[in-house]
């Protein structure tokens, strides 16, 4: 069965250039086009897609409330012209799938909307690099932004109803990710592969268990830690040094 993809940009040459790479695969097929966030909505309560690709500066209603009202239900994943650090942690922390730059490619593209049906989050390179810095810096953490995922962002969407947070800025306690149960060390374990960028299958083949009993782990650790998706586990597991 293929994955059915819905585009959301105002751009119609770069909707028309999306179709036309994500048609191409053979286990992609794309359901419809939109060219606002509130269009993009209602399309997406309709149509019930497998992965929205949503661009973040949208008429009506932009890619970061889009995820906000969808992220919980869909799976959205932003792709931008604009490489911005604030864009890109708040579209995580909205509880984005994915986020890509447009320079990204056509294969990166395809791999996006793959990862997220798989449960991961493929985020663009050249912004995992500078995440990644960031979150091993000292006291950045996922103070920086990348809480990822996780919670909802006081920021307001289009209308930009609400401050945004200062780049770098901490998050504060009550905010941050955290156990609401302690895990176990297996999960720990799994914690720490996940933010290592290990797939469930490399998980499980690490640990000799079934690719269903990583599943069922990882299930128990978004709960536990409150996180929407592998994301929010490896921020976690960065942040806390499990």
């Amino acid at each position: 069965m293929s994955i059915r993809v819905l585009l959301a940009d105002d751009d119609e040459a770069i909707r028309s250039a999306y179709r036309i790479i994500l048609d191409a695969q053979p286990d992609i097929e794309v359901v419809d086009e939109a060219a606002d966030g509130e269009v993009a909505v209602a399309l997406a309560e309709r149509l019930r897609p497998d992965v929205i690709l949503a661009d973040i500066r949208m008429p009506r209603l932009d890619g970061l409330e889009l995820t906000r009202r969808l992220g919980g239900e869909f799976r959205v994943v932003v792709v931008t012209t604009f490489d911005l650090d604030e864009y890109v942690h708040e579209a995580l922390r909205a509880g984005a799938a994915g986020f890509l730059l447009k320079r990204s490619g056509p294969a990166l593209l395809a791999e996006a909307v793959r990862a997220a049906v798989a449960g991961d989050a493929l985020i663009s390179p050249q912004i995992t690099v500078r995440l990644l810095r960031q979150l091993s810096g000292a006291g950045a953490g996922v103070g920086s932004g990348i809480g990822g995922g996780i919670g909802r962002s006081s920021t307001g969407g289009a209308a930009g109803q609400g401050a945004r947070r200062p780049l770098g800025g901490r998050i504060a306690e009550s905010e941050r990710i955290g156990p609401v149960e302690e895990l176990t060390a297996r999960e720990k374990e799994i914690a720490r592969l996940v933010a290592d960028g290990a797939t469930n299958g490399e998980i499980a083949e690490q640990l000799f268990i079934s690719a269903g009993t990583v599943k069922n782990h990882l299930a128990s650790v978004q709960r536990k830690l409150g996180a929407r998706n592998r994301v929010g586990i490896a921020a976690w597991a960065w942040e806390s040094g499990a």
